[in-house]
């Protein structure tokens, strides 16, 4: 093998694993603030302020990830 290819698969791993964990959290954050909504409307600004708030650092990830590949693919 040589040191392209290893460096291919090192950045489809890169995005592969930095974007299954995101996806997977974002779904469960949104299923659980819909569930929280529906036992509770009442405190339906709250909980979906507390969502965004964590969906957005859940796809902090993927972008950290996605730099990391771009590093591996380009400079190493």
């Amino acid at each position: 093998m040589d040191i392209e290819s290893i460096r291919l698969w090192a950045t489809v791993t890169a995005i592969v694993a930095g974007t299954i964990a995101p996806a997977i959290s974002i779904g469960f954050i949104g299923s659980t603030a819909v569930k929280s909504i529906s036992r509770n409307p009442e405190a339906a600004s709250k909980i979906q302020t507390a969502m965004i708030l964590s969906i957005a650092f859940a796809e902090a990830i993927a972008i950290y990830s996605l730099v990391i590949a771009l590093i591996i693919k380009f400079v190493a």
